[in-house]
């Protein structure tokens, strides 16, 4: 077995007065796992941590991008959750530990992103009326594609929102958002939509080579995913199919529609940085800058796309920026 890696959080003192290492890959025994039942009955699974102080400082829901899963991100649950956060994480329905939807247990697929929309929804609604304000959304990659999707559509109102790396433009050739979704549209229909769509490796479920080139600078941080995947073999998923890449196209195309997000008047920091090559930055930027109280933190050739999970400075900064952040449009309540 290897090495458990640890990392001390930013702020967290103990009764003792010394901070406490985090454990990135095993689940806290104060952090719950169990499985919520959508509306249609599909099972999907969550965790939460109780939040220190009971949660006074308010909730935090966090949700992962395509093909992740809640364990890659247990560092910076915890710290929220030491800071006073009440914290939930949910895996979107398809993958990770919530079922799939392909014809394969690697290929990500998805009949629609409306349908991740209305789980969102659906899940929300509980959720707030169960847990303490201010309540908060902090969302990664496709994760912020899909809360950005639910701001403009109405489906949630949380206090503030956090969208780290949204996928709000994706990465790949230089061509009009029309071209390339008439392109995939076109893609679904000459083949089984449900097929992969890009190339994972010549070895089923083993990682194409330099993925980590695309995710983060942080060796250990990015050998806690590969740790979870191989002690929880379920959590493993390759590439999107054809149907997800034209429903992502059409969902963007959405989002890109005059006026969408500027009836968004929710505070929103966008994390982003230059050096993405899987989401496209310059969508990210424009986003912050259309949201009416959005605002922008940007990093450069310092970080990948998972800057929650970059080296400890990168991701030092980025952690107390979303703090500072939260405190000034989601204080905690009396």
């Amino acid at each position: 077995m290897a090495e458990t890696a640890t990392e001390e959080p930013i702020s967290d003192i103990h009764q003792s007065g010394a901070a406490a290492p985090i454990d990135r890959r095993s689940i806290p025994a104060h952090a719950v796992e169990s499985l919520w039942q959508a509306a249609d009955g599909h099972e999907l699974r969550r965790i939460d941590w109780p939040g220190a102080i009971e949660g006074k400082r308010g909730s935090i829901l966090f949700l992962p991008g395509r093909g992740d899963f809640y364990e890659k991100y247990l560092e910076s649950l915890e710290e929220w959750h030491r800071a006073g956060w009440k914290v939930t994480a949910v895996d979107w329905r398809g993958q990770a530990g919530s079922g799939r939807l392909g014809d394969d247990k690697l290929t990500g697929h998805v009949e629609d992103f409306d349908d991740w929309v209305s789980d969102l929804e659906y899940f929300w609604s509980a959720w707030k009326s169960d847990s303490p304000a201010p309540h908060v959304v902090i969302a990664h990659s496709m994760g912020g594609h899909i809360v950005a999707r639910a701001l403009v559509d109405g489906a949630v109102d949380p206090d503030a929102v956090v969208l780290s790396a949204p996928m709000l433009g994706m990465a790949g050739p230089p061509l009009p958002l029309a071209v390339l979704h008439s392109v995939a549209r076109v893609m679904t229909r000459i083949g089984s939509p449900k097929r992969p769509a890009w190339k994972w490796s010549e070895k089923p479920g083993e990682m194409p080579a330099h993925r980590r080139d695309l995710l983060t600078h942080d060796d250990d941080r990015y050998a806690d995913e590969l740790w979870w995947r191989e002690n929880r073999p379920e959590l493993a998923m390759g590439p999107g199919s054809w149907r997800w890449v034209e429903r992502a196209y059409a969902s963007i195309r959405k989002l890109e529609t005059q006026g969408a997000m500027e009836k968004v008047d929710i505070p929103v920091l966008v994390v982003s940085t230059s050096n993405d090559r899987l989401v496209k930055h310059e969508s990210a930027v424009r986003a912050s800058e259309r949201f009416p109280k959005g605002e922008l933190v940007e990093f450069g050739e310092e970080a990948h796309h998972e800057v929650l999970r970059e080296v400890s400075e990168v991701r030092s900064r980025a952690m107390r920026a979303i703090a500072e952040f939260l405190d000034r449009v989601a204080p905690p309540r009396s």
